[in-house]
């Protein structure tokens, strides 16, 4: 192979074999049950990097099912995501993911830098609960449950949520293991159609593991439970700030 055919050629790892094909990527009946709980302010600051600024000392704990996801099949994620303002704009800092695919891993790290690792997480309803749980190997690091549909949302408020800007910390090393990108990433959800948004009373528990530090975040008080089935297409990201420029 020639160098011009590499150039040609190359989009992600493994060269002749990716693990995921280039997007966009659409989500069919992506379902949600995001738990929003206080936390403590000086555990945020330890983890949120500048210039993102603490929108309030809260913490969105995220159980997500992805049945139907172009390239990406069919999976279920789990982690934190933190409200934060960026140049004045309210948006969500993506702390931590679990998930069970290699797929998704491999293309939400390299692409946007998703900090995704592999664990077990599962969104299901057990009659007139939803149960969201997260293990890591055969470790119970999460369980969140909401009543099931106790009351509906206004989908297009829902809709106005969704469609905030998120932002990731995206970290690539060198050969030497020094970082060869260290890049503050924001991305926009888009086409979104929400098909139906409800809440109802929440709980949620944590456990501490040394390799899935959910807990480290704790839960000082559940504020909210909402549940969300969606369409949507995950939109590429861009460059807001470069740490190593």
């Amino acid at each position: 192979m020639t160098p011009e055919e590499v150039r040609r050629n190359a989009f992600a790892m493994p060269l002749t074999s990716p693990s995921y094909p280039p997007g966009p990527y659409r989500f069919v009946d992506r379902e949600y049950l995001i738990i929003t709980y206080e936390t403590e302010m000086e555990a945020l600051r330890a983890v949120v990097p500048e210039p993102l600024e603490i929108a309030a000392p809260q913490v969105k704990y995220e159980f997500i099912r992805m049945p139907d996801s172009t390239g990406f099949g069919n999976y279920t994620e789990s982690g934190q995501v933190i409200p934060v303002t960026f140049e004045g704009v309210a948006g969500g800092y993506v702390h931590s993911m679990y998930l069970d695919d290699d797929a998704p891993i491999a293309g939400g790290r390299e692409i946007w830098g998703f900090p995704k690792k592999l664990a077990q997480p599962s969104l299901n309803a057990q009659k007139d609960v939803l149960l969201g749980t997260l293990d890591y190997g055969t470790v119970r690091v999460a369980t969140g449950s909401m009543g099931y549909k106790h009351r509906a949302l206004d989908t297009a408020r829902i809709k106005a949520s969704l469609e905030t800007p998120s932002f990731l910390l995206k970290i690539v090393p060198h050969v030497d293991c020094t970082p060869r990108i260290c890049e503050l990433v924001r991305y926009f959800l888009e086409d979104v159609t929400v098909k139906g948004a409800w809440e109802g009373p929440a709980g949620l528990e944590l456990f501490h593991h040394a390799l899935a530090p959910v807990a480290q975040l704790p839960v000082k008080r559940v504020v909210s439970g909402v549940h969300i089935l969606a369409d949507l297409t995950l939109g590429l990201g861009e460059v807001v700030h470069d740490y190593l420029g």
